[in-house]
């Protein structure tokens, strides 16, 4: 078997894993306390597929809910978000996919500045703050109670500190730094829980989606069929991934990241249908 990776992060590739005739196009991926696995499904019906770590099919729900999946994110207390690209809204969603609250007014994009318009990912910070990366419709962040209430927003077009060019996905990590994939601008922004700079990382190939394990090892899907690990302050530890359609290949960008309880690596492709894969680190 081949191995992908290298050092202390080394994988085989889990071939088959989750092939069902409902997956098409998957946006994102997260794992629940008990690591079973939701597909973010965009076509050709858009829904989430839920299975156990081992494949199994389990469940769907959301069929009557998805326009555009984007975003899908899982909090230690097993609380689901979602963002939806084409309706302009952030949900929460039990595991069993009943809807809790949804933020945003559907099908309406938010004024200027506001949320949301065509968002990428929400998240919570250790506290039960919600953050927004609220970013193909406007270039802009937002950090919001946990009922929805805006505290804070920042961004704007641009490619200086502070500015975006499709903030792609948001992390938060247990200091509450903010971690902004600015997709356009090939970088990570860092910011404190108020939105204020602190650094960035450069040369990244188009980043879509970050991942911060236990060992605080950040974990990104990139552009250019790369996944890229590096240390929470930004040091390079490798990078992985080739192009094709052979299992353990990428034939496109990986659009999402997740990484479960045993160190096993979810990514997801969002051009080719199909190309969901399961990484058992070894």
């Amino acid at each position: 078997m081949k191995i992908f990776g290298s050092g202390d992060y080394r994988y085989e590739v889990v071939e088959g894993w989750g092939q069902i005739p409902q997956l098409g196009l998957v946006s994102g991926v997260a794992c629940d306390s008990e690591d079973r696995v939701y597909v973010f499904n965009r076509s050709p019906q858009p829904a989430v597929l839920v299975f156990n770590s081992d494949g199994t099919f389990l469940t769907s729900w959301g069929e009557d809910i998805f326009k555009h999946p984007h975003g899908i994110w899982i909090s230690a207390n097993d609380e689901i978000f979602t963002t939806d690209r084409d309706d302009h809204t952030v949900r929460k969603f039990s595991l069993s996919g009943d809807l809790l609250m949804t933020i945003g007014r559907v099908d309406q994009p938010g004024e200027s500045g506001q949320p949301f318009n065509e968002p990428t990912r929400a998240v919570l910070s250790k506290s039960g703050q919600i953050y927004v990366s609220d970013g193909y419709g406007q270039s802009r962040v937002h950090r919001l109670t946990a009922k929805g209430e805006v505290i804070v927003s920042w961004g704007s077009a641009g490619s200086g500190p502070g500015e975006f060019n499709l903030p792609h996905d948001i992390t938060v990590d247990k200091d509450d730094r903010i971690y902004i994939l600015d997709r356009g601008n090939r970088r990570c922004q860092i910011f404190n829980s108020e939105g204020e700079y602190l650094t960035e990382w450069k040369d990244l190939r188009s980043p879509n989606d970050l991942f911060i394990d236990p060992d605080n090892i950040i974990h990104i899907a990139e552009g250019g069929q790369r996944i890229t690990i590096m240390t929470i302050e930004g040091q390079i530890i490798g990078h992985w991934g080739e192009k094709g359609t052979t299992p353990g290949q990428f034939s496109d960008s990986p659009h999402g990241i997740w990484i479960d309880s045993h160190g096993d690596l979810y990514v997801s492709e969002v051009i080719a249908e199909k190309r969901f894969q399961k990484f058992a680190r070894v």
